[in-house]
């Protein structure tokens, strides 16, 4: 399984456009796509910062859609106010567990980090027996996800919430956990961010 990530920062007074315009056009249009398993958009509506992702069946697919992406994602740019352009990453699906659907008002933790080819592969051992088990034993858990790139060495981990409060009220045992976790691998943490889910049809089998 196969993800593109796009990532854009909009003006917070867009967010509602940017996610009607997905709901409404983008999201029909891209799931219509051979292999298209499915869409997400996170947002943080004080900085305007959005994160679109498209899952895929197999990298082929992936990277037939591309030209026919590319046109809808600056439809989503110029309804999000953004004039700083995007960057897009292509991510391969190692993890995923889902115990229930987001529902309205969800919200996530994305953790980004990098180190080597070898770290990707300790990373995902260390995703699946260390990390999972603990966070879905977290009040309010919806779903974990590890997102990796063997060639460069990043990963970024997400772990879902029913609500913003129950982000709030596990950051403590996160943190302690994702230190404990990148002192172990000897990676680097790039960024760790708290998200609105804003909109979630994804359909990536289970790969725990």
């Amino acid at each position: 399984m196969y993800i593109r990530t796009t990532e854009v920062q909009g003006v917070p007074a867009s967010i509602d456009d940017g996610l009607s315009l997905v709901r409404e056009e983008i999201f029909p249009a891209v799931s219509a796509m051979d292999g298209c398993v499915g869409m997400s958009m996170l947002v943080d509506r004080q900085s305007g910062r959005c994160i679109t992702t498209t899952a895929w069946s197999s990298e082929d697919a992936m990277q037939a859609s591309a030209a026919a992406v590319r046109p809808l994602r600056d439809r989503a740019e110029r309804a999000l106010g953004s004039t700083s352009g995007r960057y897009v990453h292509q991510w391969e699906a190692a993890v995923v567990h889902r115990d229930h659907a987001a529902p309205d008002g969800a919200c996530a933790r994305l953790t980004w980090l990098h180190g080597d080819q070898r770290t990707v592969e300790d990373a995902i051992d260390m995703y699946r027996m260390v990390v999972l088990p603990q966070i879905q034993e977290l009040d309010g858990f919806c779903s974990a996800s590890l997102m990796v790139d063997r060639e460069t060495g990043r990963v970024v981990s997400t772990a879902a919430f029913d609500t913003f409060a129950a982000v709030e009220a596990s950051r403590e045992a996160s943190a302690a956990l994702r230190d404990r976790v990148v002192g172990e691998l000897g990676a680097t943490i790039d960024n760790v961010e708290e998200m609105e889910i804003g909109f979630a049809h994804l359909h990536v089998p289970e790969m725990a």
